[in-house]
């Protein structure tokens, strides 16, 4: 996803100006607020996070490795190491195996769902960075920024099957359920559509109101796309059938989304510190509910769809220092601040 030096810049000037990062304690129309902050006692950046409802855990990316939580308790069952650069991670429950894209690494890096062992490292191309799993095909797909590719890899073998060239740099990623890969084109403003049986790009949809688009997730029953556009923050909503913009909504400086197919709503994660949610009246309806509160630079976002409830990493920062090289300096995360924040009811 996006670098995070926007995401500690936005914190930053936010805590200069005076405004609070406390979490507001009212609840608004969906009733989601946040209900409490799960401490990780370690410095670094992030990016995606996963959460596995049906297994109680929450994996997060964390400076270099991946660390796995406990949804129930919050508390550590464990985590991953020597994960450079680690930007997602994908589950195969089914097999027992989880992928982590490690973008400064150059690789994909399989574990033991039960162990946390590691299991073996494949390459993929330069900077490997959303990651996902595509269960009508049974393949991982890692999207690399930098060589603005996929790489397509067998779970069965843990071998790279294909290469495939996007002409873009992608970003979020995910899968109707019967064979058809939709994968956002930051650098073009399209969504890609790949075909997961010849694995070759069969369409290029244009996001016609959106800009930088990063977050993405669909409604499999309404053949929906539900894209976050964080260069210009606005929410677009696509038929995922023909590439046809449905509708558009103003939202936050957001990079990421995610689908609650129950309740019918997208959750859209901006870093000032808000989530923005459109609700899916029909196939063709669809309107915003309202902005729940939390805490500038929570910009990523993972759902528990057993529990509805929401997850996003996030830290407070504090202003860099500035040296005779480097007058504007990178806001600084405070040491020991970095936690998970907990949404729902």
């Amino acid at each position: 996803m996006k670098n995070l030096t926007r995401v500690m810049a936005v914190a930053c000037a936010l805590t200069l100006a005076g405004i609070s990062l406390n979490h507001a304690a009212a609840q608004g129309k969906t009733g989601f607020h946040v209900i409490k902050d799960i401490p990780i006692h370690s410095t670094g950046g992030w990016d995606y996070i996963t959460v596995d409802g049906t297994n109680k855990r929450i994996y997060t990316s964390h400076g270099n490795q991946v660390n796995i939580l406990s949804v129930t308790t919050g508390d550590s069952i464990g985590y991953i190491p020597n994960t450079p650069g680690v930007h997602g991670i994908a589950l195969v429950t089914a097999i027992n195996k989880g992928y982590i894209s490690a973008g400064r690494a150059n690789k994909v890096i399989v574990f033991d769902l039960k162990t946390l062992a590691v299991l073996s490292e494949i390459p993929a191309g330069t900077n490997p960075d959303a990651i996902f799993y595509e269960p009508y095909s049974k393949k991982v797909y890692a999207f690399n920024g930098r060589s603005m590719d996929a790489t397509v890899i067998d779970v069965t073998t843990d071998k790279v099957i294909a290469t495939i060239p996007l002409g873009a740099k992608p970003e979020a990623c995910v899968s109707d359920g019967k064979g058809k890969v939709f994968v956002n084109a930051e650098t073009t403003n399209e969504v890609l559509m790949i075909n997961a049986t010849t694995l070759k790009v069969e369409a290029r949809y244009k996001i016609e109101k959106g800009d930088e688009p990063s977050g993405l997730d669909i409604d499999r029953k309404t053949n929906r796309l539900f894209i976050a556009c964080g260069g210009n923050k606005t929410m677009v909503v696509m038929d995922a059938a023909n590439g046809k913009n449905l509708a558009n909504f103003p939202i936050g400086d957001s990079d990421g989304l995610v689908f609650d197919p129950e309740l019918k709503m997208a959750f859209a994660s901006n870093g000032e510190g808000t989530i923005s949610v459109v609700k899916e009246i029909s196939a063709d309806k669809f309107e915003f509910v309202e902005n729940i509160t939390t805490e500038p630079s929570a910009r990523t976002i993972g759902v528990d769809l057993t529990t509805h409830k929401l997850y996003l990493p996030a830290a407070k920062t504090e202003p860099g220092v500035a040296t005779a090289t480097n007058a504007k300096p990178r806001p600084r995360q405070i040491p020991g601040s970095f936690h998970i924040i907990e949404v729902g009811k």
